[in-house]
């Protein structure tokens, strides 16, 4: 083995810390970024919150504040796009076959029921701190049940789902507890007690229980009560196929009588359980506002979650004054870090604000005429526009908000692929749902149009794409087949 010197000219790209703080305030959402700014607040006594943002340099008087990025915008119609100066200033249980396609049998919400309960405890409607097993354990504490019941209770309450449906057969829940003076009949006994607890239908086997349990709280003189039940009892599947042909020649109701049964049907709640569930509220702070004034549309950041940094001129300037060395360096040290860091979010709001501009610009047809009017859009389309790599737009895109007439957008959702048209042309997968779910709302419910009819109308405006895109598209956003959608 032979040792060796050798010399080699070579270049080779450093990532500097400036250059990996300002990736990664790049990336940060808006609320993320005030956590990092208030932590760097706290870490660094040079930072602090100007109203002014008038930032000296030690050396001369350069005014380091974050200075107001100003972009204009050629449109289309040649009118300009400006930049304000902001900176200054329901899954059913698995075993039930029409679980795919049930959700369409009920409305979007469950509406009260159409007659009287006989309780006069009204059905919890609301959201809630706790969770369904505690809703039902709290029950439960309150229920006169002896000790042998309460623990059967127990370990039905912990049998049930998120949904409120029971995972386990009452057989298997009395070998689990492994009690052999426990008869079945008594689990059954504390089962139907338990599904009359808040919500109504919760510990049902399956969804024809859960909906008659619910059933049972109406009162007898209930309109159309009757039919229910027995669409309930005896013809489940025909109502989640949608088969009304078949359910009139059946059960020999007239069209009017099935509908009013279907519409008290669907009143009830498919997943009682989900009506009791915490909810974890999200918060999005828009980091960009869009708006038109004067016929031009106007972008600009956010000023709520852009707060303006500079430096404590008096303790900058205490790093001449200081006679300690380690005291000197302690200050330098951090008026580097404070500049460093001003100037990465310096960065970050100029690349932000660019990208959203050139956002604008693209998709300046959904602003005007909504998401029908989406232009399909990469991210290299605008990274050539702006000249930067994509991985850089990916990252000011991801978890950043925009603010516009329409509602607030993550600025990922006006990226969209490009759909090749039959006649050769290109359309945005946007645009095409936004078209679907504009035929589906507008259709005859007795008569829904086929996939074919959709691609056919399509075609009157220009789109010419296959039914198999349109399927695609349509099963997408959870819209059921024509033969499904079909009502009385």
């Amino acid at each position: 083995m032979k040792t060796s010197l050798q010399l080699k000219l070579g270049q080779q790209l450093t990532m500097t810390p400036q250059l990996q703080q300002a990736i990664r305030l790049l990336q940060l959402s808006s609320l993320e970024l005030q956590q990092e700014i208030q932590q760097a607040l706290e870490a660094n006594p040079l930072l602090e919150v100007n109203e002014d943002s008038q930032l000296a340099d030690d050396d001369n008087d350069v005014d380091n504040t974050l200075d107001t990025p100003t972009i204009d915008v050629q449109t289309e119609d040649s009118s300009t796009i400006e930049t304000s100066d902001a900176l200054t200033s329901q899954a059913l249980p698995e075993e039930l076959p029409m679980d795919t396609t049930w959700d369409e049998v009920f409305t979007a919400a469950p509406a009260a029921p159409a007659g009287p309960i006989r309780d006069d405890d009204t059905p919890f409607q609301g959201e809630t701190s706790e969770g369904l097993h505690e809703h039902l354990e709290w029950q439960k504490n309150l229920t006169p049940f002896s000790e042998t019941d309460s623990a059967i209770a127990t370990a039905i309450i912990e049998a049930i789902d998120d949904q409120g449906y029971l995972t386990q057969s009452t057989e298997e829940i009395l070998e689990a507890m492994g009690n052999p003076e426990i008869e079945l009949d008594e689990v059954e006994a504390v089962l139907k007690r338990i599904q009359h607890f808040d919500p109504v239908g919760v510990a049902a086997r399956d969804l024809r229980e859960c909906l008659l349990i619910q059933l049972s709280q109406f009162s007898e003189d209930t309109p159309h009560l009757e039919n229910a039940i027995m669409l309930l009892e005896q013809h489940l599947d025909l109502i989640a196929a949608k088969d009304y042909r078949t359910l009139m020649r059946k059960t020999r109701l007239r069209e009017e009588d099935l509908r009013d049964a279907i519409v008290l049907i669907q009143t009830l709640n498919p997943r009682p359980g989900l009506l009791v569930q915490p909810q974890d509220e999200e918060y999005v702070i828009p980091d960009v506002s869009v708006w038109k004034k004067n016929g031009r549309w106007i972008v600009e950041l956010n000023p709520d979650c852009m707060p303006k940094l500079s430096i404590n001129q008096q303790y900058a300037a205490m790093a001449r004054s200081v006679r300690s060395q380690s005291d000197s360096q302690f200050i330098r040290g951090h008026l580097q870090e404070a500049k460093w860091f001003i100037k990465s979010l310096e960065s970050r709001n100029e690349t932000l604000l660019k990208v959203a501009n050139c956002i604008v610009q693209f998709q300046q047809g959904f602003f005007e005429y909504g998401e029908e009017a989406m232009k399909p859009m990469v991210l290299n389309d605008i990274a050539e526009a702006v000249d930067m790599h994509e991985s850089t737009i990916s990252r000011v895109t991801t978890q950043k908000y925009m603010h516009t007439p329409r509602g607030i957008f993550e600025l990922k959702y006006f990226f969209s692929s490009h759909v090749g048209t039959d006649d050769g042309g290109e359309c945005s997968s946007t645009a095409i749902r936004a078209f679907i779910k504009k035929l589906v709302a507008a259709e005859n419910q007795k008569k829904p149009l086929s996939d074919s009819k959709m691609a056919q109308l399509l075609a009157e405006q220009g789109i010419n794409v296959a039914r198999r895109t349109i399927a695609k598209y349509r099963e997408a956003m959870l819209i059921p087949p024509s033969n499904q959608r079909k009502s009385l």
